[in-house]
């Protein structure tokens, strides 16, 4: 921990800014959204249908809109976009507290979602131009901060929702105004946008979608997003299924947040002593891979004898879990500071945001689609007799994943100088 936050200590102001921006977005975010279902189902007494559409309004106006909120980032500048998104959730927040109509929600749910759009791309595309040389050391504390965002705000959450649900939405939304405030007095504006002057949106869209090494590197990407994913979707189900409770969630969510805390900054700085950038993000996919085979080993076994709520039993019937968990961590933050960077380095000096917001667009329909086949795939394991089944294929899917770098890297593709530098000899 203590190298995390010297970590965080060595870089100039506006990166500690956007650290401690993170952590709150995060904080405020995850103390609300993972209680919202619960809200709409129990209070607002909401079909399941309806749930799930105010929710997939949500994913969908920000996955969808990623692409709009980098280029605004590009041609408008990093801090209003950061400043705008904050302030949006802030009013999108605050309807959640009173809105108990379906219109109202689905507009709240909306501009969550939008906020989103807004200021993640700009927010990235800020922290490596402010870091320069040394992105990959900064999108490790940035993931580490993240992280901690994560474990606080369900917590804080569970806190305020068992008094009333509104009362999250509240503190959430003050805690949202409070960062746009902040960030609009203390956040320094940064570099102006360089290059979009002479260029429209539309020939800036075609031109990253032109981009083909980065669209193969994004394609190639796509399934390490399934699998993370699956710290949302197949472990709590697995933890289901094999304790019959749910209490092994907050603690899977802990390993994870507390792992990030304490070794991101160590782990970056082996990997990057030991390994170039495409060979770091190469084997740590396999790492994401290989880190579903103890539940693929274990599933035949799940679920088989009823465990009790606490004590040893339980924790055994966690080791397969924990496991995973421990390994797509591990993989996680191997990944991500060098993936981030070479993001970075594609988009260049001029259209980072609208390559960030076109790899997380990407990211998003791979996880739509991921998680349905994912879904698809723990039914047949169940129906056919085979619950080992969906864990080896995602096993696969990280096997597959880490070649396609590799074979991206053999073949000069992801060492394309930034495109805004001149090519040398």
């Amino acid at each position: 921990m203590r190298g995390t936050v010297a970590l965080a200590r060595s870089f100039d102001r506006p990166v500690r800014l956007l650290l401690i921006n993170q952590l709150t977005i995060n904080t405020g975010f995850y103390m609300l959204m993972p209680y919202l279902a619960g809200h709409l189902s129990g209070t607002l007494a909401l079909p399941a249908a309806l749930v799930g559409l105010v929710l997939g309004i949500r994913n969908l106006s920000q996955q969808g809109m990623f692409l709009v909120g980098g280029t605004l980032a590009d041609r408008l500048g990093h801090k209003p976009m950061i400043v705008a998104g904050c302030g949006l959730r802030t009013v999108a927040f605050l309807l959640l507290a009173v809105a108990d109509s379906l219109p109202a929600l689905v507009v709240a749910s909306a501009l969550t979602g939008f906020a989103g759009a807004l200021f993640n791309p700009a927010v990235r595309a800020y922290l490596a131009r402010e870091a320069g040389a040394r992105k990959v050391e900064a999108f490790a504390v940035f993931n580490a901060f993240s992280q901690v965002g994560i474990l606080i705000g369900p917590l804080v959450g569970l806190l305020l929702n068992a008094v009333a649900f509104r009362l999250v939405c509240l503190v959430a939304g003050v805690l949202f105004a409070i960062l746009t405030v902040a960030q609009t007095r203390a956040l320094p504006a940064g570099a102006a946008p360089e290059g979009e002057e002479g260029r429209g949106v539309l020939p800036a869209w075609r031109e990253v979608v032109g981009d083909r090494p980065f669209l193969l590197f994004s394609l190639a990407m796509i399934g390490s997003y399934v699998l993370n994913f699956q710290i949302y979707l197949g472990l709590p189900l697995e933890i289901r299924r094999a304790t019959g409770g749910e209490l092994g969630i907050t603690l899977v969510f802990a390993v994870s947040a507390v792992m990030t805390l304490v070794g991101q900054a160590r782990l970056t700085a082996w990997a990057t002593r030991r390994w170039r950038p495409p060979q770091a993000i190469a084997w740590g996919l396999v790492l994401m891979g290989l880190a579903f085979v103890p539940l693929a080993l274990a599933a035949p076994w799940a679920g088989t004898a009823v465990v009790p709520s606490g004590g040893a039993a339980l924790m055994l019937a966690l080791v397969p879990v924990l496991g995973t968990t421990v390994l797509l961590s591990l993989a996680t933050m191997i990944i991500y500071p060098f993936e981030m960077a070479t993001v970075a380095t594609f988009g260049g000096r001029d259209m980072v945001g609208t390559y960030y917001g076109l790899y997380s667009t990407l990211a998003g329909v791979g996880i739509a689609v991921g998680n349905l086949l994912t879904g698809s795939a723990l039914d047949l394991g169940t129906r056919v007799g085979l619950p080992s089944l969906p864990w080896l294929v995602l096993a696969l899917i990280g096997l597959g994943c880490a070649t396609a770098v590799a074979v991206l890297d053999r073949s000069g593709r992801l060492a394309t100088p930034p495109r805004a530098a001149p090519a040398t000899a």
